[in-house]
């Protein structure tokens, strides 16, 4: 019995009876499908990296923006 509690025979008879319902075309449309749309989420996270990200001011009113307002005033 493995730390899951869940045997290495009731895993494979487990994957006996998802293959028996789905079948193996169906199983490996799922599975291509799948790394695909990994694929795609890692590539959008890397182009995602790679762009500059940019700071937004803070809506005025808040005490953010009234500090960043004096700071720039005092720069000037």
């Amino acid at each position: 019995m493995g730390p899951s509690g869940i045997s290495v025979w009731q895993l494979l008879i487990l994957l006996l009876i998802v293959l028996l319902l789905f079948g193996t075309k169906r199983l490996r449309n799922i599975g291509s499908d799948l790394g695909g749309a990994l694929r795609g989420f890692k590539k959008s996270m890397n182009d995602d990296d790679s762009e500059p990200r940019l700071e937004a001011d803070p809506p005025e009113g808040t005490e953010a923006s009234s500090e960043q307002a004096r700071a720039s005033a005092d720069s000037k």
